[in-house]
């Protein structure tokens, strides 16, 4: 008997049937990926399964071992032994760490919280994920990477048993990927059936038991990890044969457009820890200069302080076409060609209730729409062209920005900085929750802006991404630099060893 099974799931939005009749099950103690492109469904099926479309919004019945399940809410799916960790992290960060993961379910007697009891089991759990936190600091004091672990203790601590994982390591550093690995394992010799929703082939077939693609909604096909090849899950997923993931291009490289010398960065708290120290480095015109590092190394301190953004001490030189330049401000950094695709674009790429037309023409509404007054239909116009290129999924421009799935949304930050035509674009962490084929386009996309003269700067913690697409290499280690490639010299193994300060 299966531990789950949900068929002919359907699910319908005005004008979208975001789900057609799909099946999916799960076995004890078993590893099943599901797989597909951004709007594939693999979210919408997953909040079917959570309890976030109460029974009655859907079509289709849902059994855990073999009883079948009517969901009213999220608790009812958590009393069923179901737990999911959101691509999007769902934690207070007001909140400490241990409030977090046993929110709503604290241990009381007479309405009256052991918190004792409360952070005795947080730091039990915060152990066994080998992340050395005091469960007392607000969540909103980690980073991403450490949120992230700190989303899979509170799914953990409900003793589940089915696990949903939905791109659990996209914030995640190499060392902590391993840890995460080393507890799937061993939930899967207790007897948990874990989904495992991810874009990262090599992760799905390192881990998965069998893969499930999912496309516009459908089931596309199930298979055995041994008999399937990466190739072969691409092209069910996007409906065609993909050979060659990074285009081989030669890009044309020109002046140098922008240097850095000497930029230190510290934190902005009253530690003042230097997280980037005396880095100098610079880019041409038609060149993609990759930044790599294990998180941590300073890499997105580095450029958000290069575009203005940072709010701690630094110091140092930057230099736009051999001219000393003040950049105080992101708008100081705009004015001189710089745009930025940042890493959480949730806090700083989008405002999520204001539509995609609104979002994509924010840094350039002066130039598209008028100085003094607003023109809405060059403004829509120019976002139907930018949703075009990029393969933005939505309704129509005016669709609010917030229900977008994680991937269209990135794809519009993007977009939003294209629309500026920007001389140097930074790229932090572009491809986080992009499926294959969008991401493909993104590499195309990157080709394309580089062969116009655009000088690229792009963080990536995905080496088969920096090493596929960059003309250029330098590596970070706890913010000082300690290593430079070209493209004929990197591989993977220098990198590493460099990102870790190997001899």
């Amino acid at each position: 008997m299966a531990l789950l099974e949900m068929r002919e799931i359907t699910k319908e939005f005005p004008g979208v049937r975001a789900l057609d009749g799909v099946t999916f099950d799960l076995q004890k103690g078993e590893i099943h990926a599901l797989v597909g492109e951004n709007g594939a469904g693999k979210s919408t099926l997953m909040k079917v399964l959570s309890g976030v479309f109460r029974h009655g919004t859907y079509g289709g019945d849902i059994y855990v071992d073999g009883e079948l399940k009517r969901f009213a809410n999220i608790r009812d799916a958590e009393n069923a032994g179901i737990a999911i960790i959101f691509q999007e992290l769902s934690l207070v960060k007001e909140l400490s760490v241990a409030e977090n993961i046993f929110l709503g379910r604290e241990p009381n007697r007479f309405g009256v919280i052991n918190w004792p009891h409360v952070h005795n089991r947080a730091s039990r759990l915060l152990h066994n994920l080998d992340l050395p936190l005091d469960p007392r600091i607000p969540v909103g004091k980690l980073g991403i990477g450490q949120q992230q672990l700190v989303e899979i203790a509170k799914a953990l601590s409900q003793d589940a048993n089915i696990l949903v994982l939905d791109e659990p390591t996209a914030a995640l550093t190499e060392t902590e990927v391993e840890t995460l690995f080393r507890l799937l394992s061993e939930l899967r010799s207790r007897g948990v059936g874990m989904i495992y929703i991810s874009h990262k082939l090599d992760e799905v077939f390192a881990m998965a038991d069998r893969i499930t693609v999912l496309r516009d909604g459908k089931t596309v096909g199930t298979g055995a990890v041994p008999y399937l090849s990466k190739n072969k899950v691409i092209s069910m997923m996007v409906g065609r044969q993909v050979d060659d993931v990074f285009p081989s291009v030669t890009h044309k490289l020109g002046e140098v457009v922008m240097e850095v010398r000497d930029l230190t960065v510290f934190s902005p708290d009253a530690l003042r820890k230097k997280l980037v120290d005396k880095l100098s480095f610079s880019v041409r015109s038609g060149e993609v200069l990759g930044i790599a590092g294990l998180m941590g190394a300073g890499r997105s301190e580095a450029l958000t302080t290069i575009f203005g953004g940072w709010t701690g001490d630094r110091s140092g030189h930057i230099l736009i076409d051999g001219v000393r330049v003040n950049i105080n401000s992101p708008t100081d950094a705009i004015s001189h060609g710089i745009g930025f695709v940042t890493e959480d674009r949730k806090r700083f790429g989008l405002i999520l209730d204001q539509t995609i037309t609104d979002n994509s023409t924010l840094a350039s509404l002066k130039r598209i729409s008028g100085r003094f007054l607003t023109n809405r239909s060059r403004e829509t116009a120019a976002t139907q062209r930018i949703m075009g290129s990029l393969r933005v999924k939505a309704n129509s421009p005016f669709t609010i920005t917030r229900t977008l799935s994680g991937g269209n949304q990135q794809k519009v930050v993007l977009g939003k900085w294209l629309l500026t035509e920007p001389r140097i674009l930074f790229l932090d962490e572009p491809t986080r929750g992009i499926d294959i084929g969008a991401k493909q386009e993104l590499y195309n996309e990157i080709n394309r802006l580089a062969a116009s003269g655009l000088a690229v700067v792009m963080v990536s913690s995905e080496l088969p991404e920096i090493l596929g697409l960059s003309d250029r290499i330098i590596v970070l280690h706890e913010g000082k630099l300690t290593g430079e490639f070209t493209r004929q010299e990197a591989t993977a193994e220098k990198v590493m060893a460099a990102a870790t300060a190997s001899a």
